[in-house]
């Protein structure tokens, strides 16, 4: 069972984990036994579970806390795990919530409801999740607008990280959002407690990001070492470096964001590289045909003539 806290200091990479499924779609647990240990041999710092990418959405809850139990077990100590809980009820947000953390979970992210479409709505709904989850359930607010339809202005993150001490993370993934990074920096320099900021969007802006005072990643890129070099130069000072790395995978990375189908890639380049046994996305979902196929052989064959010319 993990030891590990979620706090202000996380940084690095934390995979979103795809949650893989046999071609009848039941979920596969001896899959996820291999994803854990490819996600840590590829030296993240954490792993997210049950995200969007996850499909959590498409799963029973007795299949999340089953998937849940098997990674927690599998991952032991090594890294920190972050469990997506986001749930239209409160009660069933709560409950999940409990169970991460009683099996040894570092903590939960939350996405705000779909649709509510003022600052105040969004503020009242965190209020009753945080009073809900208590203050010893350490909470990652994930800002994903291009999902859930509902935005959070600075002025308003700014005011819940002042008022809850348990939202001790951002998952960034408003896009633009790039000034938005800086002003949440900004607020910390004049006294605000500073919170990790982990950012998403595939990976498709992280050299930005990382310049504006993101702490990493949380994306599930298929090639996850990319994204632990690549933080782990920009850490050290060698920026330029870094996105030398990044320039090496971005076909992949524009391949793989396509909205809709993005999914469908990441689960092909994981089955192609001997992860999980099957690319099958839970229906309703995409499925590669020839031609699919064929374009993303030329673009890993690219990307890997790109690396051997670093």
């Amino acid at each position: 069972m993990s030891s590990h806290k979620l706090d202000e200091s996380a940084s690095g990479v934390y995979i979103i984990s795809a949650t893989p499924f046999t071609e009848n779609g039941e979920v596969d647990i001896d899959s996820a036994d291999r994803l854990v240990d490819f996600y840590i041999e590829k030296g993240v710092s954490g792993i997210t579970i049950l995200g969007m990418m996850g499909e959590a959405q498409k799963m029973a809850p007795e299949e999340s806390e089953s998937f849940l139990d098997r990674v927690m077990k599998r991952v032991g100590s090594k890294v920190p795990v972050i469990v997506g809980v986001s749930n239209a009820g409160l009660d069933n947000l709560v409950h999940l919530s409990k169970v991460s953390m009683d099996k040894g979970a570092a903590g939960v992210m939350v996405a705000p409801l779909a649709g509510l479409r003022t600052e105040e709505k969004v503020y009242d709904y965190f209020c009753q999740v945080f009073s809900a989850l208590g203050d010893d359930i350490p909470v990652c607010y994930q800002d994903y607008p291009f999902a859930t339809g509902t935005e959070i202005s600075v002025t308003l993150f700014n005011r819940l990280v002042a008022d809850f001490d348990q939202l001790v993370m951002l998952k960034h993934e408003e896009c633009p959002g790039l000034n938005k990074i800086s002003k949440v920096r900004q607020a910390s320099d004049k006294g605000l407690r500073r919170v990790s900021i982990l950012c998403g969007n595939g990976g498709l802006y992280l050299p930005q990001e990382l310049a504006r005072g993101a702490n990493g990643a949380m994306t599930g890129f298929a090639y996850p070492e990319m994204l632990v070099t690549m933080v782990k130069l920009f850490q050290t000072g060698e920026h330029d470096r870094a996105e030398d790395v990044f320039d090496a995978y971005l076909p992949l990375v524009k391949h793989e964001q396509q909205p809709g189908f993005g999914l469908a890639l990441r689960k092909e380049v994981l089955y192609r590289r001997g992860v999980i046994s099957t690319p099958k996305v839970r229906a309703p979902g995409p499925k590669l045909n020839s031609i699919d196929q064929e374009e993303l052989t030329r673009l890993i064959s690219r990307v890997e003539k790109n690396l051997e010319a670093l």
